[in-house]
């Protein structure tokens, strides 16, 4: 399985990627700003997300659409 992000690059267990946009978290009042950097990410079963943690928010699940490979 091969999971791209939103410009097209091959991402794979523990890359880091960048938000291209801000997001609201489903179920906080958390709000994760563009350009946010998330390290050593996780691949799931689905090849449009993937599983990251931020400082705030642990095991929080991402649409590679709105992401990028740093």
């Amino acid at each position: 399985m091969t999971v791209k992000d939103a410009n097209g690059n091959t991402l794979e267990e523990g890359d880091a990627v960048t938000l291209l946009k801000d997001l609201k978290v489903k179920g906080t009042s958390t709000t994760l700003k563009r350009g946010t950097s998330f390290k050593n990410i996780q691949l799931t079963n689905n090849s449009s997300e993937i599983e990251c943690r931020n400082k705030k928010i642990k095991n929080l699940v991402l649409k590679t659409q709105f992401v990028k490979k740093a």
